[in-house]
């Protein structure tokens, strides 16, 4: 499964979502993590409207299971959640992506609780998506 931080510097779980100008995702399993890419969004320093932030963030994240943030909005993770993808607060600017990656893949191996079972099942289409899918065959 994909797992997603936002993060400045590659290492810590740093940044807000929506403030956010990269989103490193992995690759975990019980066995192993590793990286796949950076993927970096650019805005205008004038840009004042937060939903035309979020809209290509939330969409290239729609293969992730969990993302771990700084900090998020109710309305973006509201939105997250109904693409199935969980998003998680880091407990502080210091966590390390590392260190949440190795504790995961522990998880993964023993009894992993509610809430990951829960990110984990497989995602669901929601009403809107099966009239879209009928709509284009």
């Amino acid at each position: 499964m994909k797992i997603a931080f936002t993060t400045s510097d590659g290492v810590h779980i740093n940044t807000h979502f929506g403030g956010s100008e990269q989103i490193d995702v992995y690759e975990i399993s019980d066995e192993e993590h590793h990286f796949l890419e950076t993927i970096k969004f650019n805005y205008e320093i004038k840009e004042e409207n937060n939903e035309s932030k979020l809209a290509p963030k939330i969409e290239a994240l729609g293969d992730c299971t969990i993302l771990y943030v700084l900090a998020i909005g109710g309305s973006a993770a509201a939105r997250l959640i109904k693409k199935g993808v969980t998003p998680v607060k880091a407990r502080s600017e210091e966590e390390e992506i590392s260190e949440v990656l190795t504790k995961l893949v522990k998880t993964l191996k023993g009894n992993p609780p509610p809430w990951l079972r829960k990110a984990l099942q497989p995602k669901t289409k929601n009403f809107a998506d099966e009239v879209e899918n009928e709509a284009t065959v």
